[in-house]
Parts: structure tokens; C-alpha cells; sequence
């Protein structure tokens, strides 16, 4: 127990990512064993230059070796698979980066604060106050814009590697695609779309050296963590474009505005379907089930969009350019409920059983 009055996971394990790291990583090995925390590294492929620097690592907890570089995702899962092998339950897990810039007392709130909240992501979230380099100003506010436009959910810091959890997510965590930083992208977007809740702590931003010790690619990276974000969008796109090209082209053979947004929708809305289950949500849902509750949904937006045409283009407003605004509304509704019923996670919806 704590001053709180809740009972909390009592063992805590430090997961320290590293690669080509500097001595400020001792030091912070050595603040967490100080402060309780079992420490488990993974050297990810650092090589013989840096061998001595993980030996003296070993002095601090357990280090697990890459042969080669593989990323940062890679190192998080090896890391996580040997806690879950090597470790009995109840315990939390907070990962933390061995570039020095998390402060000892900011890893160790993130951690109780995941040991009050089992079921829930911690993080450790920056409000990037104070001296910061320009691209990791200027990178989290594109990754957080499009995260809470993709996912409906709103975090502030999408970057931080300060992250804690329990047990009880450690499986799913191992099981979340992508191998170097697009993993801690995936790993938020898999959670907001399970509802998985992801909690956000304060802590100090702190960037030594302009943050020149990260080993982020500016360009590579964050292709990858936006172009796993924009799956989630591009579906909607496709579809959008698909309905639109036929609304207009039926309305100029047939001069019918309903039947042309009624048959274009239907085209779309297969389409949108298709795309949604097998390349979004990756459903395992029944079939059945869902195409009847999209089915449903498809009906309440045809009848919304033609209403909200028809009473637009009924005031004077242009047929055409119109129609671009009542999508934006409907897609905002559509993707909602997709999200939130249709689309849900399966393991979510057993759990609440």
C-alpha cells in the first residue's frame, strides 16, 4: 500500500534501450538500482566499441545483447520477452531511454502512477516548456495532431520513451507490429483502438546537447511512424474519393442529386467496408455481425448526407462544393462509431463480458 490507500504492483523493473550509448547511461543504471528498481539492458547491436560500457552495465542488472542493430522496437520486445519468461506477477515495467534525459524521480512517479492504474499506458509526457530543439517541437505537434485526428484520442506527448505498465499488458505490448521507432507509435494507436486507457504524467523536459545523442532519423523515422498513423486515414480518403467521382458523374448523366448520393454511398460505403475490416481494424469479428451493424451505420449516414444536401443546396449553396463539407461532418460520425462499436477490438469486448 501506499500513502493513497492503494495497493500497488511492489516489484518495479527498469527497461533500458540502448544503442551506441554514452556514460550517462552508468550513471542512470545506477540511480535506478538506488532507487529499487531491477534493471534489464538491451545492448541493440552497439558493437565491440562499446562492450566495456555494458560489462560495467552488468553491474547493475541484466544486460541482453542484439549481435547486430535492429531498433528500438526490437529491443523494447526482446526486453519484455525475458521479463515475462524470467518474472512472476504481479510486477510494473517502465521503459526508459539510456540517453540520460529522464529525470530518476520522473521515472519513478510514471511507475507507482502505472502500479495505482494496472489496466492503463502511463506516460511520462513533456509540456516541451523551456529550451527545446526545433524538430522535437515541431515533430510532436505534427505527431500529435494526427494521432488525435487518426485515433479520436487526445496525448499530448507521442514521443516520450518514458512509458509504464503492467503485467497484464506485457503480452499484447510484444505482440504490436513495427521494429524500430514506429513501435512506440503503434503501440498508442493499438491501444486507443482496444481502449486500452493511456494515461499521461507529467515529468521535466530535459534535452542535453540539443537532444544530439538521439539516434532518431529525422526522414526515415518519421515516415514510419506517419505512415502507420495515415492507415487509419487513407482508408476514408480512398472512399471519399470513390463516392465523390461517382456522385458527380451520375449527376451529370442523370441530373438526380438523391439518387446519386444514395448510389455513390453505396458503392463507397462497400469499399470503405472492405478497407476498414481487413487493412484498418484488422477485425476478427464475425462477418455477420458487423456488415449488419455497418449496414446500419451506412443508412443513417446516406439519410443525414441527403437530408443535410438537400437542405443546403435548397438555400442556394453550390451542389458541387458542398458536398465536401456534409463528408468531413459524416466521416467524423462514421469513424466514431466504427471505432467505438463496429470495428471494436474483440479481446475488449470479451473482457467486458
Amino acid at each position: 500500500m501506499n500513502d493513497t490507500g492503494f495497493a500497488t504492483n511492489s516489484k518495479q523493473i527498469a527497461l533500458v534501450p540502448a544503442y551506441e550509448p554514452e556514460e550517462i547511461m552508468i550513471d542512470l543504471l545506477g540511480q535506478l538500482k538506488d532507487k529499487g528498481l531491477e534493471v534489464i539492458v538491451v545492448d541493440d547491436g552497439s558493437g565491440a566499441d562499446y562492450s566495456d560500457l555494458f560489462k560495467r552495465a552488468e553491474d547493475c542488472g541484466t544486460v541482453l545483447v542484439h549481435p547486430q542493430n535492429m531498433g528500438k522496437g526490437c529491443a523494447i520486445k526482446t526486453g519484455l520477452k525475458y521479463i515475462y519468461e524470467n518474472y512472476e506477477a504481479p510486477y510494473t515495467v517502465v521503459t526508459v531511454d539510456a540517453d540520460g534525459q529522464h529525470k530518476i524521480d520522473d521515472v519513478v512517479r510514471v511507475c507507482e502512477r502505472a502500479g495505482l492504474e494496472p489496466d492503463a499506458l502511463v506516460l511520462g509526457s513533456r509540456k516541451f516548456n523551456g529550451k527545446v530543439p526545433l524538430r522535437s517541437r515541431f515533430g510532436n505537434t505534427v505527431t500529435r495532431f494526427v494521432f488525435r485526428i487518426s485515433s479520436g484520442k487526445k496525448v499530448y506527448d507521442t514521443q516520450t520513451g518514458l512509458r509504464a505498465f503492467s503485467d497484464k499488458l506485457i503480452s499484447r505490448l510484444m505482440e504490436i507490429d513495427g521494429e524500430r521507432y514506429e513501435y512506440e507509435m503503434n503501440m498508442l494507436m493499438q491501444f486507443s483502438r482496444d481502449n486500452i486507457p493511456i494515461l499521461e504524467e507529467w515529468i521535466e523536459t530535459v534535452y542535453i546537447d540539443d537532444n544530439s545523442s538521439t539516434h532518431f532519423d529525422t526522414i526515415r523515422d518519421s515516415w514510419k511512424i506517419y505512415k502507420e498513423i495515415l492507415k487509419f486515414s487513407g482508408a476514408s480518403l480512398i472512399s471519399f474519393c470513390v463516392d465523390y467521382s461517382l456522385y458527380c458523374l451520375l449527376n451529370a448523366v442523370t441530373g438526380q442529386l438523391l439518387f446519386s448520393n444514395v448510389a455513390a454511398r453505396i458503392v463507397s460505403a462497400t469499399v470503405n467496408y472492405t478497407l476498414n475490416r481487413k487493412m484498418v481494424f484488422k477485425s476478427k469479428a464475425p462477418v455477420l455481425k458487423s456488415v449488419l451493424q455497418y449496414i446500419a451505420l451506412a443508412v443513417f449516414i446516406i439519410v443525414c448526407n441527403s437530408a443535410l444536401l438537400k437542405l443546403l443546396t435548397g438555400i442556394g449553396l453550390n451542389k458541387y462544393l458542398i458536398k465536401i463539407p456534409v463528408e468531413l461532418a459524416m466521416f467524423l460520425v462514421s469513424w466514431s462509431v466504427q471505432h467505438l462499436f463496429i470495428f471494436r477490438s474483440e479481446e475488449k469486448n470479451e473482457s467486458e463480458t
